[in-house]
């Protein structure tokens, strides 16, 4: 793909999983750790990539799951995809990368296993930024008619396995394509053809289908026991953590990110919502660099 050329692609062996990766970016530069959401992959970064590339080693995987990375089943408890096992991924990556510490973005899922990261591995992260997301446990708990509404597949795709993995595998392109177009994002025009092209490849895997639901039975069962252990235990976010959202999106107008953040975290939260809807980095992908640059 034109806009990587320069970044290499290479799967990695952590955790008894295959993770791929790019990589690139300026050698010996700070390391910053980009990590998707859903139903992405690591393509989501490319517009903020061509802008980081100067002043950072970029990494850019896709979540076990999702893209070109392993696809293990599911389990009863869902453990294989919580936040904490896909956290532990990244951080291997990492190190298998010579980068102990590192920037660490997430945007949708990826700034939920980015959050439990910060949790679980203060050490290796020098600061962190999360994108469209208010923490998982928050937003459980402040459930209403509008927000099951507007984030419905919370509760569509947590169902036991198979019925939403066949509901989406009927006609996975038409979902896709829905939720792409959707959260405020006012359609797919965002979206350049050579993107839509890969989310498709990826997503339309069965496999894909079913690690997609595990990561959100994950959230709505164990990693919500993780979340509340951490916060009975008094584990906050240690490092300074930046917040983005979109203006057009559901956490904009249902929840309050900045004061939610700051809860969480003992470093200084800071923030601003930008003109986009959910897809933040492909939506205001100049703005979203520029308060990257800012930050890190």
């Amino acid at each position: 793909m034109a806009w990587f050329d320069g970044f290499e692609a290479t799967r990695y062996e952590v955790n008894g999983q295959q993770i791929f990766a790019r990589t690139g970016g300026q050698a010996g530069a700070p390391p910053l750790l980009l990590l998707h959401g859903f139903p992405q992959t690591h393509v989501i970064w490319h517009r903020v990539a061509i802008r980081l590339r100067e002043r950072f080693f970029l990494v850019m995987p896709d979540l076990r799951g999702y893209g070109d990375s392993s696809k293990p089943p599911g389990d009863p408890q869902h453990a294989t995809y919580s936040k904490r096992v896909m956290a532990a991924d990244m951080v291997a990556l990492m190190r298998t990368l010579g980068h102990p510490r590192f920037g660490l973005v997430g945007h949708d899922r990826g700034g939920r296993v980015a959050h439990r990261l910060a949790l679980d591995h203060p050490d290796a992260v020098t600061k962190l930024s999360v994108l469209d997301i208010a923490p998982t446990l928050d937003m459980y708990e402040a459930t209403d008619m509008r927000f099951a509404a507007a984030y419905y597949h919370w509760f569509h795709l947590i169902q036991p396995a198979p019925l939403p993995e066949r509901m989406i595998g009927g006609d996975p392109l038409f979902y896709l394509r829905w939720k792409l177009g959707g959260w405020g994002s006012a359609g797919m025009a965002y979206l350049e053809p050579e993107a839509i092209a890969e989310y498709e490849r990826c997503f339309v895997v069965p496999e894909s289908i079913h690690a997609i639901c595990e990561d959100y039975r994950a959230s709505a069962g164990i990693d919500l026991e993780h979340d509340r252990a951490s916060r009975a235990a008094g584990e906050r976010i240690a490092c300074d953590t930046q917040v983005l959202w979109g203006t057009r999106g559901v956490v904009h107008r249902m929840f309050k990110p900045l004061e939610l953040w700051q809860a969480q975290c003992s470093g200084r939260v800071s923030g601003e919502a930008l003109p986009s809807g959910h897809f933040v980095p492909e939506e205001a992908p100049a703005e979203t660099a520029q308060a990257l640059l800012a930050f890190f």
